[in-house]
């Protein structure tokens, strides 16, 4: 078995073994390129953290700006109604319009008519009856 000597020499010896195996490095060096290696680590995270936090937010305004850009659409798609809604309204008043006048056209229309009607009507009365003078006259 070993001597108490001998562990105590393993025990001091042995970071130092373990060091020579691990690229031959003393265990302080070592030890602090860990700790370098976690820092850099640690700071790449960091910032990728800080990153994505930046991509939300240019993902969240990019949205902002789709909605107010889809609120401007239906705006200009309301608008558009409206006008058209307007436009119908004013050609259903112009077709008003053109159906009195084509009432008073009517009207018109059958007051001539009446007019033939007593004019013919009298024309005729005023012929026979100068046919009647005509041949009474020659008989």
């Amino acid at each position: 078995m070993l001597a108490q000597e001998d562990i105590t020499f393993i025990k001091t010896h042995l970071a130092e073994w373990l060091a020579e195996q691990s690229l031959g490095k003393p265990p302080v060096v070592y030890e602090i390129e860990l700790r370098e290696r976690m820092v850099r680590v640690e700071e790449a995270l960091k910032n990728q953290g800080e990153e994505i936090k930046a991509q939300r937010e240019l993902i969240y305004d990019v949205m902002r700006q789709m909605d107010k850009r889809f609120e401007q659409v239906d705006k200009q798609f309301v608008q558009s109604r409206e006008e058209t809604n307007k436009r119908f309204e004013q050609v259903d008043k112009r077709f008003e319009q053109v159906d009195k006048r084509f009432e008073q056209l009517d009207k018109r229309f059958e007051e001539m008519g009446r007019r033939l009607d007593r004019f013919m009507f009298w024309s005729l009365g005023l012929t026979v009856t100068a046919a009647l003078f005509v041949v009474n006259y020659l008989k």
